[in-house]
């Protein structure tokens, strides 16, 4: 029986234990500097105390006893003594040369303690430690040079790869990556592990363990909990969990969050506590083991035991405290692609359109191709910025041309990203036609990315191979309809292309079909050549098939592309992607490459013009006349030539004339902010309440843009910019409606947030104002809370109800998830 399928069977039974700190048990020892050197090291020329990994040379008894007290306490898995057996480690005591050594050495008394212990109704386990290293491959050591690294991927994974071959030779069972602070170090990790197996023929058991660092909840290089696990879980775990920085109470929400989301076992081993004054730790055994109990009653975890500050006594005490309670069952995950910035971002066969911004893309865009040609990345910043802020949930970034260095200018890009929490929040599209580039892409991200794009052009055995590559470094992938005969051109091309594409991944590569993007090909339209007049049809067609016969695989399309033949023609160029998008995503078009500032409203295209684009784009003719569709369009088009886009709607403004009700029906609709105020001061004037305007006017336009953003008319970025328009006219009314309160006994008190995971505040703020004006005190704790800081703040403040917010649908989880830790802790408040 493997290691693995043993491995498995026992942690189906019970909850294993690991052992707790390695650290804590050395400094017992009190070792001085002659300790550290040994006979061996005693001319060193280098000082050496705190090289705690070299003790496996220098003090092999002293490890192997520390190994043997923690087993003796009841741990089925031990650590090997190797968190900083890497090059880059060792190179702080010039000793990189003997780091094959270390870790030999240290698997080897690990394993001959294991073999000491082992029984066959308790066998014991060595995990080889992989440490996170000293530096970190996606923050900039200097703050004046945020695109600045002292690591790169590929040292990363040269470190790794020699660390866990001498881990794996000394005998170690399982692989431990631990204490991961920077998510991308953990991918080269994984990279470099994966590269290790292919070498040996044969794979061990992989675990990995995040650092949540402080009360953020977030690692130190931004991540939240499950997009950590987002940009990991292709490494075929058998585990993801959390170690040191917290201790368990404080861990417990990020163990609750991978405890729901991850399909393998979980694993948590705190810190006893946080540290004192002196940098020791005061929690006894007993108080992280009752912590630890609890985790095990509530489900949360397969492994546990203990990281700094915890002895064998600790985890005698956890053993004890969890033998007898049953361990988490995995829970049966739904299929989606789980991508990641610094926060989660999962597409299920069920989500609504995701807006792909297309602004920072040299090819597509003059401006910011010539931003990148004068170097003026600051600005070029500012484009992926506005694209977040105008509803783009992926950014997809593209540096192909000519004349650039576009390798040097993906990789310096995509470094000033990462530290731009404001745009790196959300996944990163790496577009480019050169898969070096691609993969230069992808060593810069710590997030889970998707690669825009592989196919069968150049044939199976390339693609297999970029395919693997793709999987190895933890991206999805967009799959262009185009194979060794050429692009697909025909609904019958497209299916037939994508069909094979997605057998090959799925069957051939171990692909998950969830993480397959399929882009049948977006071909403009209206161009005068009647071979070209059914490409919109192939492709909605083609969308409809995908999606109905290759089970969770994904949609995506270049939108701008249909509409190439009417550029200069602002209104008529806009009209074509919103009427073709409306159609596709009908049919199940899971995402498009799209400028998200710029998209029209498909009702508020003029009818002429929206009859004659929808004729182009299902390829009808024209009345009873059968007048070519495409020659009609044209003749309307006509009467666009020389008019602003709708992103210029402001400056037609004929609307004006409407009534005030219309008027800010119109403003929500259209995004406009430019008489926002003047228009709600006049319907205040009119109204009898200064709240009468939010329940009236301003509500009543909010349900047009809710109509139809549910019926697929208005997307994602035309519904945040229609709430900005709200949220100024609210902060308008504000003062008004505060004036009006009178001084009297308040009707209680209301803490209000937006959730974890949602930026969304628009309906909380309205609900705030409402409630304010009815005499409720309001606690208004922002967006992005955790369900600690509002369960908290709930009892600091003495609240009577407790309202939460958000727009996305993971909130609604996170809000099932606030109530059942209310109910946890004995909340009896609404």
């Amino acid at each position: 029986m493997s290691t693995l399928t043993t491995l498995k069977a026992l942690l189906a039974q019970r909850i294993l234990i690991i052992d707790g700190a390695m650290g804590t048990m050395i400094q017992r020892h009190q070792l001085e500097e002659a300790d550290y050197r040994g006979e061996r090291f005693a001319d060193w020329a280098h000082d050496l105390k705190g090289n705690n990994d070299l003790l496996v040379l220098t003090q092999p008894q002293i490890i192997q006893g520390i190994h043997e007290a923690y087993l003796d306490a009841g741990a089925d898995i031990i650590e090997t003594n190797s968190f900083n057996g890497t090059r880059v480690s060792m190179s702080d005591y010039h000793m990189e040369d003997l780091v094959p050594e270390i870790n030999r050495e240290a698997a080897r008394l690990a394993k001959a303690a294991c073999e000491k212990y082992s029984t066959p109704d308790k066998p014991r386990f060595v995990a080889g430690v992989l440490g996170p290293t000293s530096r970190t491959c996606s923050i900039s050591p200097n703050v004046n040079d945020p695109a600045f690294r002292n690591i790169t991927f590929d040292a990363l994974k040269e470190n790794y790869i020699e660390a866990a071959h001498a881990l794996i030779e000394g005998g170690a069972d399982i692989l431990l990556i631990e204490t991961v602070f920077d998510t991308l170090n953990c991918k080269a990790a994984i990279f470099a592990v994966k590269e290790v197996f292919k070498q040996l023929g044969r794979e061990l058991p992989l675990m990995i363990s995040g650092t949540i660092t402080d009360a953020s909840g977030r690692t130190l290089t931004g991540q939240t909990a499950e997009a950590f696990w987002n940009s990991v879980r292709h490494g075929d775990l058998l585990s993801i969990g959390f170690n040191c920085a917290l201790g368990a109470d404080a861990m417990r929400p990020h163990v609750k969050t991978v405890s729901d989301v991850a399909d393998v076992f979980v694993s948590a081993h705190p810190n006893a506590g946080l540290p004192n004054a002196f940098g020791g730790y005061d929690e006894t055994p007993e108080q992280t083991a009752a912590f630890l109990k609890e985790f095990a009653e509530s489900g949360l975890i397969n492994i546990t035991g203990g990281c700094c500050g915890t002895t064998p006594d600790h985890i005698r005490a956890i053993y004890n405290a969890v033998k007898d309670i049953p361990p988490r069952k995995i829970p049966e995950i739904k299929p989606a692609c789980r991508l990641s910035g610094l926060e989660p971002f999962n597409i299920y066969d069920d989500s609504l359109f995701v807006n792909v911004g297309e602004r920072t893309n040299v090819t597509g865009s003059k401006k910011f191709l010539r931003l990148i040609r004068e170097e003026n990345f600051a600005e070029a910043l500012d484009v992926a910025r506005q694209q977040v802020e105008s509803g783009a949930q992926i950014i997809d970034i593209n540096m192909d041309e000519g004349m650039l260095d576009s390798e040097g200018a993906m990789v310096h890009f995509l470094n000033l990203v990462a530290s731009e929490p404001d745009i790196s929040r959300v996944p990163i599209m790496i577009d480019s036609s050169k898969w070096e580039i691609i993969e230069a892409g992808l060593k810069c991200v710590q997030g889970k990315a998707v690669v825009n794009s592989i196919s069968l052009k150049e044939g199976y055995d390339e693609f297999v191979e970029k395919a693997r590559l793709c999987r190895q470094y933890g991206a999805a992938v967009i799959v262009m309809a185009f194979d060794e005969v050429g692009q697909a051109d025909t609904a019958a091309r497209k299916r037939e292309i994508c069909k094979r594409s997605y057998d090959v991944l799925v069957n051939d590569v171990g692909f998950p079909a969830e993480d397959i993007i399929f882009d049948p090909n977006v071909f403009a339209v209206a161009t005068g050549i009647e071979e070209h007049n059914n490409y919109a049809v192939d492709f909605i067609e083609a969308t409809g098939w995908i999606k109905q016969n290759l089970p969770h695989a994904m949609i995506s399309g270049g939108v701008s592309n249909v509409s190439f033949s009417f550029r200069g023609n602002e209104p008529v160029r806009e009209a074509i992607p919103a009427v073709f998008l409306y159609h596709a995503n009908q049919q199940g078009m899971t995402m498009g490459i799209v400028n998200a500032g710029q998209l029209a409203i498909y009702d508020d295209i003029p009818k002429e013009l929206k009859d004659a684009v929808e004729a182009v784009i299902l390829n009808q003719n024209q009345g009873e006349t059968g007048q070519d569709a495409t020659e009609k369009l044209l003749e309307v088009a006509e009467k666009y030539r020389g008019q602003a886009g709708a992103q210029k709607a402001e400056e037609n403004l004929e609307w004006r004339n409407e009534s005030v009700e219309k008027r800010l029906e119109y403003a929500l609709v259209k995004g406009i902010t430019t008489f926002i105020n003047e228009d709600t001061e006049e319907a205040r004037l009119k109204a009898k309440r200064p709240l009468d305007v939010i329940e009236g006017p301003l509500m009543d336009g909010m349900n047009v843009v809710g109509d139809l953003f549910g019926a697929g008319k208005m997307f994602l970025p035309q519904v945040v910019k229609s709430a900005r328009v709200m949220k100024q006219a609210v902060a308008w009314l504000n003062p008004y409606i505060e004036a009006e309160k009178t001084e009297g006994q308040s009707k209680g008190k209301v803490l209000m947030a937006t959730v974890k995971g949602d930026v969304h505040d628009i309906g909380k703020n309205i609900v705030g104002v409402v409630l304010g004006c009815n005499g409720y005190d309001i606690v208004d704790l922002g967006v992005m809370v955790p369900a600690e800081k509002i369960l908290q703040t709930a009892i600091d403040e003495k609240v009577d109800i407790i309202g939460l917010s958000g727009l996305i649908t993971p909130s609604l989880d996170e809000m099932v998830f606030v109530a059942k830790e209310m109910q946890r802790k004995g909340f009896n408040i609404p």
